[in-house]
C-alpha cells in the first residue's frame, strides 16, 4: 500500500474516530454523577477532550510509514 493510500484511509479513520469519540463522550457526560457537579464536568471534558489523541497516535504512525522499496529484478 502506498503512503498516499494510507494517508487517505488514515484521514477517514481519524474522522470516524473523532465523530464516534465525541458522540460517546457527550452521551457519557449525561450520567448523573458527572452532570450534577461543575468541577466533575470540567475535569471530565478536559480528560475526554484530550483522550482521543491516544487512540489516534497508532493511526497517524501507520499513515507516516514509508513505502516498501520494490526489488528491481
Amino acid at each position: 500500500m502506498t503512503i498516499r493510500t494510507r494517508k487517505f484511509l488514515g484521514a477517514i479513520l481519524l474522522l470516524v474516530l473523532c465523530t464516534v469519540w465525541a458522540l460517546l463522550g457527550m452521551a457519557a457526560a449525561q450520567m448523573p454523577w458527572i452532570a450534577v457537579s461543575g468541577w466533575r464536568q470540567a475535569i471530565y471534558y478536559v480528560v475526554v477532550g484530550m483522550g482521543w489523541v491516544l487512540p489516534a497516535m497508532p493511526i497517524v504512525s501507520w499513515m507516516q510509514r514509508p513505502d516498501r522499496v520494490k526489488s528491481g529484478r
